[in-house]
């Protein structure tokens, strides 16, 4: 069994492992911690504080021969001109050395990461001689490469570009754009890297009167990272457009389109672009559509283990209708995603309509709808029952018309599962019934609803104890029973720490997760409301929101105030 364990542990924990630094257990727990937060092997170690850089880098150059290099006492003005792009220096956390010939002597701080050196040898044509470094010297060096690679704003605009107000830029005539323009593109580059590295979810570009600002959502907080000169508005604005297929010469209507970032050969970021005319110009804000987002696989989204397993229970039956209802924002996409990866095998037919097909899934078809074009969810849905389905995926159920033909194919034999606009679960069954649906339908086809919201985590490096009266644990919904001191609550630290951001660091799913009983199916055929339905779920012992998000806070996972805000309805 140890043998089949180790087979699954990266190489650079198998090295620590045969020289006795790290038991198999302890390399087992530091790789699924460093998956759940995305970040490499190495990085994780660090942060557990069982090893300082050093350490690490002394037992690879060991194990692998490799020579050992402190990186304080390299002179940046030697290194080559020409190596590794910014992009893959990023991506792979590694720099160019020396270049001799057809050899590159590249700094990493692991070097069982063979397909970064296979990706870096296919990019640059040349033979890698790796040099072991310190990680934690490595990411500085990098952040300073990448930095003084970037153009500086004032290359990008004209010194008479910086005087102009915007009222006499009006009384000019517009000045050809040039598109190509080569300091912009980099800038937009670093833009989107930045994003990307710094875990954001969308971008917004937002044109005012007397400045520009570009702002990222991270966390589901929107935070400002660049002013960048009002005078180039124009040229990023066309830039972008311009990558995204989009009409630049129409300012006047929003307009909807997509662009591609190539990271690696193995790594693409798709962004899903949208423009809007404002009085002082095109606001134009991008979505990050990350792949590995729906690739998590379901523990790593927050589900508690009864949750997941009726979840897991409602989607693998060969019928009936799954909803996933909350805020735009709230996570409802990954969710739905994430279950359709787990029912992907090569015997089922799986058929999706989105508006739009966000994420790109292998082996599942996807319909863009266009309502323009008479393509809606339910044109959509009739043309699937026509294709012989197992699974259907519908975006949203917006009408009545969406919402009786998902309820025909879920009770014809068909997995179907789709999303709603509406604040919990009980509220879901009333909404259908007011959309005109019969009860009966409602209660013969819905086997299981799941409400959701995203919480903010807090850093594990530095958050602190918090000290909270019992009044107020009493009156923020935590039972008698709850309070009998065997956990502690804690809270953001408003400084933040280097690993994080204000206190917290990623998100994590609060859910309310409710099988649709036969005591609920009566209520409903009793046109009951809301509220009967919402009885019910507490006597059969389903959490609420309010509930599922107090369990993170006994965890330790997030914060009672970031709970108070997600779950305040």
């Amino acid at each position: 069994m140890a043998a089949t364990v180790s087979n699954k542990l990266g190489g650079l924990a198998r090295v620590l492992i045969h020289q006795n630094m790290l038991s198999e257990d302890e390399a087992v727990t530091i790789q699924a911690a460093a998956s759940d937060k995305q970040i490499s092997f190495i990085s994780q170690l660090l942060q557990s504080r069982k090893f300082t850089a050093l350490q690490i880098a002394q037992a690879s150059s060991q194990a692998f021969g490799y020579p050992l290099l402190d990186l304080n006492t390299l002179n940046p003005e030697f290194l080559p001109s020409k190596g590794i792009s910014p992009q893959l220096m990023q991506s792979y956390r590694v720099i160019t050395l020396y270049n001799r010939g057809n050899n590159m002597f590249v700094a990493l701080s692991d070097p069982t990461n063979l397909p970064m050196l296979d990706e870096i040898q296919f990019q640059t044509g040349k033979t890698l001689l790796p040099v072991i470094v310190e990680d934690d010297k490595l990411g500085k060096w990098i952040d300073r490469l990448v930095e003084a690679s970037d153009t500086t704003m004032q290359s990008l605009v004209s010194e008479d570009d910086f005087g102009l107000e915007s009222e006499e830029k009006e009384s000019e005539p517009e000045p050809t754009l040039e598109i190509e323009d080569a300091p912009v593109v980099k800038y937009i580059q670093k833009i989107l890297l930045d994003a990307i590295n710094m875990g954001a979810s969308d971008l917004h570009f937002e044109p005012y009167e007397k400045f520009y600002r570009i702002r990222y959502r991270v966390d589901g907080i929107l935070r400002e990272i660049a002013q960048p000169p009002l005078a180039i508005k124009d040229k990023l604005a066309s830039r972008i457009k311009v990558i995204s297929n989009l009409d630049i010469s129409e300012k006047r209507i929003p307009q909807d389109g997509r662009m591609k970032l190539v990271l690696s050969k193995t790594r693409t970021i798709d962004f899903r672009v949208s423009t809007l005319p404002l009085i002082n110009g095109e606001k134009i804000v991008m979505r990050i559509l990350d792949p590995s987002s729906a690739k998590l696989g379901i523990d790593a989204l927050g589900y508690e283990p009864d949750q997941k397993e009726a979840l897991l229970h409602a989607v693998t039956r060969p019928y009936g209708l799954v909803l996933v209802t909350g805020p735009t924002g709230s996570g409802k996409t990954v969710s739905l995603y994430t279950c359709l990866n787990i029912l992907n095998e090569p015997g089922v037919n799986i058929s999706t309509a989105e508006d739009p097909a966000e994420i790109p899934l292998p082996g599942i078809n996807q319909v863009n709808v266009n309502d323009k074009q008479g393509l809606t969810f339910a044109a959509a849905l009739k043309s699937f029952l026509r294709q012989d389905p197992d699974i259907i995926m519908i975006g949203e159920i917006r009408d009545l018309e969406t919402a009786d033909m998902a309820i025909k194919a879920a009770s014809t034999g068909h997995m179907v599962l789709s999303t709603l606009h509406t604040n919990d679960a009980p509220s879901t069954l009333t909404r259908l019934v007011n959309m005109g649906v019969a009860p009966f339908n409602i209660a013969s086809a819905v086997s299981l609803i799941t409400a959701q919201r995203l919480a903010r985590k807090l850093c594990p490096h530095c958050k602190v104890p918090a000290d909270i009266p019992r009044e107020t644990l009493l009156d923020i919904g935590f039972k008698e029973e709850d309070l009998d001191g065997s956990w502690q609550p804690y809270a953001a630290n408003p400084e933040g720490c280097e690993y994080c951001t204000l206190g917290y660091k990623g998100r994590v799913g609060i859910y309310q997760v409710m099988p649709v009983s036969e005591e609920m199916s009566r209520i409903i055929m009793k046109n009951g409301t809301s509220h009967d339905i919402a009885d019910q779920a507490q006597r059969e012992g389903i959490r609420d929101l309010r509930q599922s998000g107090l369990l993170k806070v006994k965890q330790g996972l997030t914060s009672l105030e970031e709970i108070e805000a997600v779950t305040n309805e």
